[in-house]
């Protein structure tokens, strides 16, 4: 799978704020044209997420393959962040791939941290139409989400061109609660969510609203999204492993954006990148061929002897409430319990009778935590470490 490594990887502190883009972009084509070191893109500061991630991207001073421009570390949220070596035949091949199915080129709005994979993409999607991409002042952590601002940036867009956006769901939730945010998401040509999934009410709002928006399935080890409302991309295909009766297994993915590997971890890259495809985590089904993904595969836990799907479960909560994210625990006695975390929405009793309704009682989470806000990563996943923390 590897050929003969002996590019060094230079990290690139990312610093928060439209700064912090700029040099990205300055650097970024040597890197992709094979020159220098590769760079290892990490956030900049004290937090522990961000001291995770440049370790990942170092791993320890490893050298990488000529081919690979870009190591960016996983998110984190289910394990310790990896360094994914990206290719840069990879990356383009995703920014490319993803500009033929929107319709060609255009003008970008950048809301998403660069030293993930999404608003990396963005920026490569912007330099493939040669248009620099508006950069929000709150990037790589440098404030709080401004709805307004993003609808100002909205508007400043070259008309002349085609406007997109990528957001993940909780910067869609905000938007929507701005009194011009609705407006300056239908001004776009497409609006990619990714990062989390979008939960079906607010995607059915969007919708209803004429917002051109498109969930987008993909991650890290294949360069960004790779599958668009379902459907995947030109030159990337998609693989149920082992189906059961109703069509679900364990998703591989193929084709022309994959990354090479991880950074200095060859018994994780040989586990996962397995006959030209990327061994995910994650269940789903293909019917008619539009994707549905069902959840994560450590998502499935038994409680009390049944099956019970953590994000089912969620979804549910996230459909009524503001926010939401359930976690599974062992349990001595149950094998499996719930925790839910929510924001808003009707009391306990009444979001228990709804998960009892639909999915069977071994479903209610066993307890219920009412915070003020969900934390997330900087991409926009819910942070299920800092959540345990709390108890």
């Amino acid at each position: 799978m590897t050929t003969q490594a002996r590019r060094p990887v230079r990290l690139l502190e990312v610093v928060p704020g439209p700064a912090g883009v700029a040099a990205l972009i300055a650097a970024l084509p040597a890197a992709l044209a094979g020159h220098g070191p590769a760079l290892g893109l990490a956030p900049s500061g004290d937090a522990e997420h961000a001291r995770r991630s440049r370790e990942a991207v170092l791993a320890g001073g490893a050298v990488v393959d000529d081919d690979v421009a870009v190591v960016v570390a996983t998110s984190g949220s289910t394990g310790a962040p990896r360094g994914v070596m990206l290719p840069a035949a990879s990356l383009l091949a995703s920014a490319n791939a993803a500009l033929e199915r929107l319709g060609g080129p255009g003008a970008w709005t950048l809301a998403l941290p660069v030293t993930s994979v999404g608003g990396l993409q963005v920026v490569l999607r912007a330099l493939v139409a040669d248009v620099e991409p508006l950069v929000l002042g709150s990037v790589g952590g440098a404030g709080r989400f401004d709805p307004a601002e993003l609808a100002r940036l909205t508007w400043r867009l070259d008309p002349s061109l085609p406007a997109y956006t990528s957001l993940v769901p909780a910067q869609v939730a905000r938007m929507l609660d701005d009194p011009g945010g609705l407006d300056a998401l239908r001004a776009y040509e497409a609006v990619l969510l990714g990062g989390a999934r979008t939960p079906a009410p607010m995607l059915e709002r969007l919708r209803a609203a004429q917002v051109a928006a498109i969930p987008t399935y993909g991650m890290t080890e294949t360069s960004g999204g790779m599958v668009y409302d379902g459907r995947p991309l030109d030159h990337v295909g998609v693989t149920v492993l082992d189906p059961d009766e109703n069509g679900v297994g364990r998703l591989a993915l193929s084709g022309a954006t994959l990354a090479r590997g991880y950074l200095g971890d060859e018994a994780a890259t040989h586990e996962r990148f397995v006959d030209g495809r990327h061994l995910t985590g994650d269940l789903g089904r293909v019917r008619d061929g539009v994707l549905e993904v069902i959840g994560r595969l450590d998502d499935v836990v038994q409680v009390g002897g049944v099956n019970v799907a953590v994000a089912a479960v969620e979804d549910l909560l996230l459909g009524a409430c503001d926010d939401a994210c359930v976690l599974a625990s062992d349990d001595e006695r149950w094998g499996s319990r719930l925790s839910a975390y929510v924001v808003g929405g009707p009391s306990d009793e009444v979001l228990a009778a709804l998960v009892s309704d639909a999915l069977g009682p071994p479903a209610v989470p066993r307890t219920w935590a009412r915070l003020e806000a969900i934390p997330h990563l900087p991409n926009g996943k819910p942070d299920r470490d800092r959540l345990r923390a709390l108890g």
